[in-house]
This record gives structure tokens, sequence and C-alpha cells, in this order.
């Protein structure tokens, strides 16, 4: 069976929820390292349906943001 690669989302998709997987494609982080940041608290926010995680394109976006740099010693957007 032949599986279609992912159509481009367009940008009014924000809320379209992706499982871990698709998530961590996403950030292009592998899946351990998208599950780890959860259990320790340092990911973007997810939703649980039952025991499954999911994640929302703008939470990701939201969370990736967060982490902008200017330098390895400061973010961008944080006071001295």
């Amino acid at each position: 069976m032949h599986k279609e690669p992912p159509s481009k989302p367009d940008a009014n998709e924000d809320y379209v929820i992706l499982n871990v997987e698709e998530a961590a494609e996403f950030l292009r982080v592998t899946r351990s390292t998208l599950d780890h940041y959860r259990c320790v608290g340092r990911g973007p926010i997810y939703r649980k349906h039952g025991t499954r995680v999911f994640y929302t394109r703008e939470s990701l976006i939201k969370w990736s943001e967060s982490r902008e740099f200017s330098s390895t010693s400061s973010r961008i957007g944080q006071s001295r």
C-alpha cells in the first residue's frame, strides 16, 4: 500500500492536533527527546485524550519561538 506524503499545512491549520511522532517531526527532534521534555516539564503544551498525547501546531510554534537565542549566553528578549 502506497502512503501519500503529508501535505504542506495551511496557515489556518494551527489548531490541527498532531500525535507525538508528528509533533517530533514538525520540531525536527526525536520522539524520545520530545517525550523527555514533556516528562520534565520543559516541552510544549500538550493535550491528553485518554492515554494518548497530542499537540497543536500553535503550541509547537509558540514553544519553539520561546527558545530563540542571540548568542550562546542570552535568549532574545531576556534582560540581563
